[in-house]
């Protein structure tokens, strides 16, 4: 899980789980450093925080992170309502804090929603209407309403529509709740007792004419340092979960930061002294700046935990190469695994990958078995019983 919002509540990752979305453990940064090598287009981090005794993770569980805004937007929008931040107000438990505290802990004044649109239309003046406002409101202003979202967020709306709250608890009703991050868990507990870690793309971009950066990652990126604290939780994820049978075959599929709970299933593989083999697509656009986890990666394939190893670095050659072509060049061996009884996981991007990646394992198999893709289809149908076909995409 990537810069996705949690919309469910927390499901204890261990039996006597205290700590949720609601009650997270402060925890302290220990880790914080660049994987991506300089001249990436991407900055993609590792981070590692510290738990407290009792605290337990499963490979394939996620953390979640309660990020806070950034202090220079929060003076944006109270500068734009004009509040000093220090009015009180109530939060979602009708706890009393200062508007300051809400606007940097409790609501999300990021990516722009139609909600917020209609809700922030309501407390418009009657006597005093916003024609273009409205006509972003409801079911007829809905395609307008989402073309103006785009790239766009609190702010932008404020400066556009100005003076339509008058009262600082208003904001509760306009703006939706600063709700936690969930990030696939990249460490095995076994081999990090004392902590959790995890890899984290920092999202940047410039749109209408303001720099912008996702919440979470940006603050992970940029305001939490080593020995800085981060009030986190454990997800646990029952769906996305190695195999009970440790003999049993594994193959992954996980470019980009997808790979995070791979490095998990092999540093559990590890630590346990599994006999199973275990089979790593992974990829990205560079092998000089991408290459995620290299030395760890390249140094369990040396010593035989990785028994094959494939990459796929789009941008090293004229034509690009994802890990679906690379599974799609090792088709015989792949369905041999199959056969073998291997297990299926998939990790990263679900609007494109994920579905390029079925789409190739199908191929994979028609061609294996010398069957059709219908043939192929029944065969993954049987997999997904078995729950020998796991995904974690978002």
């Amino acid at each position: 899980m990537s810069e996705a919002t949690a919309t469910l509540e927390s499901t204890p990752a261990g039996h006597a789980q205290k700590y949720t979305r609601n009650n997270p453990y402060i925890s302290a940064v220990t880790e914080n450093y660049r994987l991506t090598a300089e001249g990436s287009e991407k900055e993609t981090r590792h981070f590692a925080m510290s738990l407290e005794e009792g605290m337990h993770y499963t490979p394939g569980d996620a953390v979640g992170i309660l990020p806070e805004n950034r202090k220079s937007e929060v003076d944006l929008v109270l500068n734009a309502l004009g509040f000093t931040g220090e009015e009180r107000v109530l939060d979602h438990y009708k706890v009393e804090i200062s508007l300051e505290e809400a606007v940097r802990t409790r609501l999300a004044i990021g990516k722009l929603t139609r909600s917020t649109i209609n809700q922030y239309a309501k407390l418009v003046d009657p006597s005093t209407p916003i024609p273009r406002l409205a006509s972003m409101c409801g079911a007829d202003g809905k395609a307008m309403a989402e073309e103006h979202c785009w790239g766009r967020e609190f702010i932008d709306l404020l400066e556009e529509f100005p003076g339509v709250v008058k009262e600082p608890q208003k904001l509760f009703t306009v703006l939706q709740r600063l709700t936690p991050r969930m990030y696939s868990i990249s460490s095995s507990q076994k081999m990090h007792p004392n902590t959790v870690e995890t890899t984290v793309r920092v999202i940047r971009y410039d749109a209408h004419g303001r720099e912008r950066q996702g919440l979470c990652s940006g603050h992970m990126g940029e305001r939490a340092p080593v020995g800085s604290t981060m009030p986190i939780f454990l997800h646990a994820n029952a769906n996305f979960r190695l195999p009970e049978d440790t003999n049993a075959p594994i193959i992954m599929i996980g470019p980009g930061t997808g790979l995070a709970p791979f490095r998990a299933f092999l540093e559990e593989r590890q630590a346990n002294g599994d006999k199973g083999k275990n089979w790593l697509f992974f990829g990205d656009q560079r092998k000089k700046l991408d290459y995620l986890y290299e030395d760890q990666l390249e140094g369990m394939h040396k010593d035989g935990i990785l028994t094959h190893l494939d990459l796929a670095f789009s941008r090293d050659q004229q034509k690009k190469v994802y890990v679906q072509d690379k599974m799609q060049e090792q088709c015989a061996g792949l369905y041999k695994w199959l056969e073998e009884g291997a297990y299926f996981y998939v990790c990263g991007d679900a609007t494109r990958m994920a579905k390029d990646v079925e789409t190739a394992l199908l191929d994979v198999i028609a061609k294996g078995s010398h069957g059709t893709l219908d043939h192929a289809a029944e065969y993954l149908e049987v997999m997904k019983k078995q729950k020998r076909y796991q995904r974690d995409v978002y």
